[in-house]
């Protein structure tokens, strides 16, 4: 895969409330989307909008559909995360991607965008990592409360004390490319919460969920989902294609477009 390859093919894809804002896929058993950083995938204490809510009104509104939307979460990405984020439309869909998910058939990938020059041009982590309570930590030996976190990096360039990685994931532990990049001694940009020197303007930090690859439930077929670079990633390379991307910070969206589609909802 080409990480800074930005083309984006809009040939007869809906969009998501904003024209800048992609669906990636959807089909009677399956809905990807583009989530831009500072929206979460799913409600918590905080009472913000989510990824998960607005896309059932989305679904609702599209497809003009009484009563309850039926979508469920496979998996998720942080808060500050932008990237591809995959949903079930259907029970029997929700299943047999959790089942793929859990036995780690999902190829998963990342782009970051790292401090310093990272020296290997390759390699294969294996840690321990112990969860706390805001933040995790990786320990030197296995606890009876530690995890093995697992990922492959190759660096596809390095310019001006900085470093861009595509990461292949390899195990899902809560904040694993965070803490074992900021192991390193390389933590991704804008990630204050794990070593970043400053933060992002719009507190996002430097992590792209670029493409996930799984089996399509209910087709004998392999369903490659690849998001675009979104604009102000801090690559260089990536400046070239401002006007094709979408916005890298939620606050970017058209909010007037959202809220129409769901009376009361707060502004981000």
């Amino acid at each position: 895969m080409d990480a800074l390859d930005t083309t984006f093919d809009k040939t007869d894809r809906p969009f998501f409330f904003d024209k800048r804002w992609p669906v990636l896929y959807v089909d009677n058993h399956l809905l990807a989307i583009y989530k831009p950083s500072g929206l979460l995938v799913q409600g918590d204490r905080t009472g913000d909008v989510c990824l998960l809510d607005l896309a059932r009104q989305w679904i609702k509104k599209r497809y003009d559909k009484p009563g309850k939307v039926f979508l469920a979460m496979v998996h998720r990405l942080d808060r500050p995360v932008a990237g591809v984020v995959l949903f079930a439309r259907t029970s029997k869909a929700a299943g047999r991607l959790a089942r793929q998910f859990r036995e780690r058939r999902v190829d998963k990938r990342y782009l970051a965008v790292v401090q310093g020059a990272v020296a290997q041009e390759s390699q294969r982590r294996i840690d321990h990592i112990e969860r706390q309570d805001r933040t995790s930590r990786v320990v030197p030996a296995p606890t009876a409360d530690s995890q093995e976190a697992r990922l492959s990096y190759t660096r596809l360039d390095t310019a001006g004390g900085k470093s861009l990685l595509e990461i292949t994931l390899e195990t899902g532990r809560r904040h694993q490319i965070r803490i074992q990049l900021a192991r390193m001694g390389h933590p991704i940009l804008g990630d204050l919460r794990y070593g970043a020197d400053k933060p992002l303007p719009g507190k996002q930090i430097a992590l792209l969920a670029r493409s996930l690859s799984v089996a399509h439930p209910t087709r004998k077929t392999q369903l490659d989902l690849t998001c675009p670079i979104p604009q102000q990633w801090p690559w260089p390379e990536a400046d070239l294609y401002e006007g094709e991307r979408p916005p890298w910070d939620w606050r970017m969206m058209d909010w007037q477009a959202i809220n129409s589609s769901k009376p009361g909802a707060n502004t981000p």
